[in-house]
C-alpha cells in the first residue's frame, strides 16, 4: 500500500543499477531503492542531474536491466519482460517524432508495428482528441509548435492504452509560458485518462504543480518521499531543504525536543520551531529559513535583530531582499523597495521555519 492507502500499483525493492567494468570500480547510478507508486497517482522523481532519476525510469520501461533488486507491476515481476511487452509507454524529452510521418501516422505507428486489431483510425482520432490535436492530424512535426509536438508524443504513448505512462523531462525545452500551460494540460490529461504517471524533472516548481507524490533523489537514493506540501514544509535533511525552496541553513544547537517541536539556539536567537521527527538533542541541526519566514519589523519588536541590505532583486509583484546578519546571508520578500546598504530590523516567524538534520 502507498502512504495514502491507495493500491500499490508499481513497487521496487532493493533496486540497483551499476555501470562500469570491475565490480570494485562500478558506479552506482541507483543504489538500493525501495518505492511504492499508487494506481492513478501522478508521481515525480525529483533531483539534480546525475541523481539516478532517469535511470529508474529506464529500468521501469525495460530499456535497462537492474543489477540487483526487483520491480513489480500489479504484483507481477518485470524481470525478463522486454519493453514491448510491458503495459508501459514513455514520452521522451526530445519527443522522438518521425519527421517524415504525419501527426496521425506518428500516433498510429505503435499500433501498426504491433499489428493491432481493430479500427486504428478510430483509436488515432480518439487519442488526438484527448490531447486537443484532432485538427492537426494531417500536419507534419516541423509544422507544429513545441507544445503541439509534446501533445502528439503523449497521444502516441497513450494510444496503446498503457497502464503506466513515463515522462522524461518532456517540458524542459519549452519556454516558461508554454511550460506553465502544458503543466496544466498534463495534469488534466492524467486525471481524464485515470492511469499512473511517473514523471522525471529537476525543476521543483514543475514537480509541485503536477505531483500527487514526490520522490526526492540524491546520489542514486530516494532521500524523502511525500506530498509536495509536506516535503516543502518538513524537509528531512539539509539537502532536501536546500534543493526544495532554496532555504538558507542557519546553524542550530538542539537544546530540547518535544513532540514535533525543538528548542534551538542559533546566531539569531533562541527559538521553538517545528522539527524533523528523527531530530534529537545530539543531532547536528540547521534552522531552515526561506524568504517567507523573515519579516521586516521595528527595532523595538520582540525578537528583532539588526541586518544590512546587501542586494535587491525585482520579481514583478515583489522584491527579494538579500540581508547580511553578521556572517549569515539571508533573503526575504518585500513589497517595498529598499536601498542596498540600508540598516533594517528583521524578525522570523518560527511557524514558517523548520529544524532539520544536517546531511544529504
Amino acid at each position: 500500500m502507498t502512504e495514502n492507502g491507495a493500491y500499490s500499483f508499481l513497487t521496487a525493492r532493493g533496486l540497483c543499477k551499476a555501470y562500469g567494468g570491475k565490480a570494485s570500480k562500478r558506479a552506482m547510478a541507483v543504489a538500493g531503492v525501495d518505492f511504492d507508486i499508487g494506481e492513478r497517482a501522478f508521481t515525480t522523481l525529483l533531483g539534480p542531474s546525475g541523481c539516478g532519476k532517469t535511470t529508474i525510469l529506464r529500468l521501469i520501461a525495460g530499456f535497462e536491466h537492474p543489477s540487483a533488486g526487483e520491480l513489480r507491476l500489479e504484483g507481477v515481476s518485470l524481470a525478463g519482460v522486454p519493453p514491448e511487452r510491458r503495459p508501459v509507454n514513455t514520452v521522451f524529452q526530445s519527443y522522438a517524432l518521425f519527421p517524415h510521418l504525419s501527426v496521425a501516422d506518428n500516433v498510429a505507428f505503435s499500433l501498426k508495428l504491433r499489428r493491432s486489431e481493430g479500427d486504428i483510425a478510430r483509436k488515432v482520432a480518439g487519442a488526438l482528441a484527448a490531447v486537443h490535436m484532432a485538427e492537426y492530424a494531417d500536419r507534419f512535426p516541423h509544422e507544429l509548435s513545441g507544445g503541439q509536438q509534446q501533445r502528439v508524443a503523449v497521444a502516441r504513448a497513450m494510444i496503446a492504452e498503457p497502464r503506466l505512462l513515463l515522462l522524461d523531462e518532456p517540458l524542459s525545452a519549452l519556454d516558461r509560458k508554454m511550460r506553465l500551460h502544458l503543466q496544466g494540460e498534463l495534469k488534466d490529461l492524467q486525471r481524464r485518462l485515470g492511469i499512473a504517471f511517473v514523471y522525471v524533472t529537476h525543476d521543483q516548481e514543475e514537480a509541485f504543480a503536477l505531483s500527487d507524490f514526490i520522490f526526492v533523489m540524491n546520489k542514486g537514493r530516494i532521500v524523502q518521499t511525500g506530498r509536495p506540501e509536506d516535503i516543502y514544509a518538513r524537509p528531512v535533511n539539509t539537502f532536501v531543504a536546500d534543493f526544495i525552496g532554496g532555504g538558507v541553513m542557519v546553524p542550530a544547537e538542539v537544546r530540547q525536543c518535544a513532540g514535533a517541536s525543538a528548542w534551538i539556539a542559533t546566531p539569531l536567537g533562541l527559538y521553538e520551531a517545528p522539527a524533523s521527527p528523527a531530530l534529537n538533542a545530539a543531532s547536528q541541526a540547521a534552522l531552515v529559513l526561506r524568504p517567507e519566514a523573515l519579516l521586516s519589523c521595528a527595532a523595538s519588536d520582540a525578537g528583532a535583530f539588526a541586518a544590512v541590505v546587501s542586494s535587491v532583486v525585482f520579481r514583478g509583484d515583489r522584491f527579494t531582499i538579500g540581508a547580511e546578519v553578521g556572517d549569515l546571508s539571508l533573503r526575504f520578500n518585500s513589497e517595498v523597495l529598499l536601498d542596498v546598504g540600508a540598516r533594517i530590523s528583521l524578525r522570523l516567524d518560527p511557524r514558517k521555519t523548520f529544524v532539520t538534520a544536517v546531511g544529504d
